[in-house]
């Protein structure tokens, strides 16, 4: 088996980026957000439908991926502008080869703590859940590609276990917050990868997201777990020459860039493996003494099962929310002693 190496489009716009593409008959993938239409009111920008007639610029195209865009969009807008209703009926108006669930990623940049990863653990089960239903209502549960979160290799089995259901031999599973992720160490790349590789069931294979290329010949040990890797980081690497050079980025500038890319990627698919030793995982947090702590704790973990499970929306979810179900929780432990 080979690793797949699956390149990002920016656009789907008719020219040299999306001419390029159709010639080298790589695997693409595009994000939600670039067929999203916006409107500028009163200084307020709102998110207003799909471009669907972009879609129409993609004969000649080996195949496409639809990805949810979960990172840039919560850099950017704080979380998803439409709703999954929304993104599935955008997954089901093509025929894309994969749909990924929409998730919500974990990379330091977004997620600060460790309650807030937990959190987002919670909210990708449960957006997974709406997606899979929603796709067997439309038709495309067979396309859906489901994904998993997290920050350390244990959350990403949580969340596998949490989508136990869709974890069936066959599957490819994406495995999110990759792009940002050191190569080693005990939250690094290799260890997520090698640990999910002893923990997935067997059959199911990994796409991982916006993976750099230095660690394909790092991967190359797991291509039997590993299914594909994508990546835009071409596009950075075009920004920084056109401004290193004093040129202007254009298409055709980008272009180049990008089968450059692609080619180095698969040159490197032919590299000896490189074998990482194994990592020690990290240590587990101790539990708090504080009794008020440890409702909070408590109370946080109550409600992230109640939104993996669907029971309840995270938008309904605050601060002061999780205090008062902490507050019964403390109570009742001050009773109980």
């Amino acid at each position: 088996m080979t690793i797949e190496i699956v390149v990002g489009l920016p656009h789907l716009n008719n020219g040299p980026i999306l001419a390029r593409a159709k010639l080298m008959q790589q695997p693409m993938l595009i994000s939600a957000n670039c067929l999203s239409k916006w409107r500028d009111r009163a200084g307020w920008r709102s998110w207003e439908g799909w471009r669907h007639g972009q879609l129409a610029n993609t004969t000649g195209l080996r195949s496409l991926d639809l990805d949810s865009a979960g990172y840039v969009l919560a850099s950017r807008y704080g979380g998803f502008p439409w709703s999954i209703a929304d993104y599935m009926a955008l997954a089901a108006s093509y025929p894309f080869r994969r749909i990924a669930a929409a998730d919500y990623c974990c990379e330091h940049q977004i997620a600060g703590d460790r309650d807030e990863v937990l959190d987002r653990i919670s909210r990708t089960v449960a957006t997974n859940r709406e997606c899979r239903e929603r796709a067997a209502d439309l038709g495309i549960i067979e396309r859906l590609m489901p994904v998993l979160q997290g920050r350390t290799p244990e959350d990403y089995s949580r969340c596998a276990e949490a989508l136990h259901l869709s974890m069936l031999p066959g599957t490819v599973v994406g495995v999110g917050s990759m792009c940002r992720r050191d190569i080693h160490g005990p939250e690094g790349l290799i260890a997520v990868v090698s640990y999910l590789d002893r923990v997935l069931p067997i059959g199911v294979r990994a796409h991982l997201f916006g993976v750099k290329g230095s660690a394909l010949p790092w991967l190359l040990p797991f291509a039997g777990r590993v299914a594909s890797i994508d990546s835009q980081a071409w596009g950075t690497a075009a920004r920084r020459e056109a401004h290193r050079t004093g040129r202007s980025k254009t298409d055709a500038f980008a272009a180049d860039h990008m089968e450059r890319w692609t080619i180095v990627q698969l040159d490197r698919l032919l590299e000896p493996p490189c074998h990482a030793p194994a990592t020690a995982p990290m240590p587990l947090p101790t539990p708090s003494d504080d009794p008020w702590e440890r409702a909070i704790a408590r109370a946080r973990a109550e409600v992230r099962d109640l939104i993996a499970s669907g029971d309840l929306s995270h938008d309904e979810i605050t601060a002061s929310w999780i205090e008062t179900w902490a507050a019964d929780l403390y109570a009742e432990e001050r009773e109980a002693a």
